[in-house]
């Protein structure tokens, strides 16, 4: 599970066998989401995490999606030449 980037707590990574559209997880002790990133950035799942902890998750996602779809593009285009 390659973690992407930490910021306030709150971990966002990828699995490694991961299916498109390309979206991320994030982690706050037992409390996790899923967030599509492309073409915008849309809570998908919520398991525990309050209201305003899911609103700074996605902004920060939206201030990294640059970053977050070029990890994740490296990181399957990895896996595929595995």
């Amino acid at each position: 599970m390659p973690t992407f980037f930490n910021a306030l707590g709150l971990r966002f990574f990828i699995y490694s066998e991961e299916h498109k559209p390309i979206h991320i997880h994030v982690q706050k002790g037992r409390a996790k989401a899923k967030f599509v990133v492309v073409p915008n950035v849309e809570l998908v799942e919520n398991k525990g995490f309050k209201v305003q902890e899911l609103s700074l998750a996605k902004s920060l996602i939206e201030e990294n999606q640059g970053l977050i779809i070029e990890r994740w593009n490296e990181h399957l285009n990895k896996m595929k030449t595995k």
